[in-house]
């Protein structure tokens, strides 16, 4: 999986040795820390979008329905990775799916043009592999 950039900054976790098999070996970014402190990392490109997201919103975008289902743990927050194409975002679906991780739905086509697969992890986090068009404009 190739990650361009970060669409936010930080993550707070009850189990970090877990939550770095996500982050470092999963996805693959830089991170650096120490034992079971804090990892982080300046050599991810910085933040291209901030949003305050409704959880309605989250459950529509995820579930398609505008309540949160009850056998979920309910996020805290959302994070997006973006890759280079729309075919990236299926394959590092597949990827996180072989690592062992569950997806809440595959790669699919947002109205506003965005293609994004989602999974959930058990700090209630959202975790987004994504590719916007809108994003990529300059770098063509």
């Amino acid at each position: 999986m190739d990650v361009l950039f970060v669409t936010s900054v930080a993550v707070v976790v009850a189990d970090p040795p877990r939550s770095r098999r996500l982050y470092l070996d999963a996805l693959g970014l830089p991170l650096e820390g120490e034992g079971d402190g804090y990892y982080s990392s300046e050599h991810v490109a910085g933040t291209k979008h901030f949003g305050v997201w409704p959880l309605a919103e989250a459950a529509e975008a995820c579930f398609g329905a505008p309540t949160w289902p009850t056998d979920r743990v309910v996020p805290q927050a959302s994070i997006e990775f973006e890759v280079e194409d729309a075919a990236a975002v299926a394959a590092a679906g597949d990827e996180l799916q072989r690592a062992g991780y569950a997806l809440v739905h595959p790669a699919r086509t947002e109205p506003w043009g965005q293609t994004v697969t989602r999974l959930l992890t058990e700090d209630g986090l959202i975790v987004g592999i994504s590719y916007a068009p809108v994003l990529h404009e300059d770098r063509d």
